[in-house]
């Protein structure tokens, strides 16, 4: 298998895997959804447990979004099922909603090239990082973020990127730092002055810099 990076915007490799609820073929569970496929580093440790306890509790906004979450980690299916268990009691969980993906013989993390040189299991062998890859609608690769083993995610930051990714496939923004949903956009450079009134009916604010160059021009988000 291949192990060479994926890039923003290349197509998502398909693949089969099983489950802690079966075997899957990814495209065809992602099915016409986006997906977000984490990576961890092993069951039974600690900062994953408060990260898979996290997406479960945001289940609701994933769905909201059109997302479906997907976990893996270098464990066996049956070694996932008991961990949930301790997930759930962890998170006070009526259930676990998602599956996680048994790579234990890092298949998988090798062909996404999601392995950790310097995180070893007892045997030695390399575990998983922290990859955060979101594949749209169409199985392209929207968005890929490595954390260290060390620092866990923060899920909130996510869904805000996942926002931001799904208004500005549509709209001629772009969204500005610490940009939240409902705030203030960025008219894209390439629009023309003439396109703004069609495209932008609430008005859009040129902010004068000392260049003279109109290009910081902000708008109220618009509706998807």
């Amino acid at each position: 298998m291949s192990n060479k990076a994926l890039n923003i915007g290349d197509q998502f490799p398909n693949f089969e895997a099983q489950t802690n609820v079966g075997r899957i073929d990814f495209y065809d569970w992602m099915a016409d959804s986006w997906a977000i496929l984490f990576s961890h580093p092993a069951d039974f440790t600690p900062v994953c447990t408060t990260e898979l306890a996290r997406v479960a509790q945001l289940i609701p906004e994933f769905l909201k979004r059109g997302i479906k979450p997907i976990a893996l980690s270098c464990d066996t299916a049956e070694s996932h099922n008991a961990w949930i268990e301790d997930i759930k009691s962890y998170a006070k969980l009526a259930s676990f909603d998602y599956p996680i993906i048994a790579d234990n013989k890092r298949e998988l993390a090798l062909k996404l090239n999601m392995l950790d040189k310097d995180e070893l299991s007892a045997e030695g062998i390399p575990l998983t990082c922290r990859a955060v890859f979101v594949i749209d609608d169409k199985k392209k690769l929207r968005l890929s973020i490595l954390y260290p083993a060390t620092t866990g995610r923060n899920f909130d930051e996510i869904l805000r990127v996942i926002d931001s990714l799904q208004l500005t496939q549509s709209k001629s923004v772009a969204t500005p730092a610490d940009w939240k949903q409902g705030g203030q956009c960025m008219v894209l450079p390439s629009v023309q002055a003439v396109d703004v009134p069609k495209l932008f009916p609430k008005g859009i604010e040129t902010i004068q810099v000392p260049s003279g160059k109109n290009y910081l021009r902000i708008t109220a988000q618009p509706q998807i």
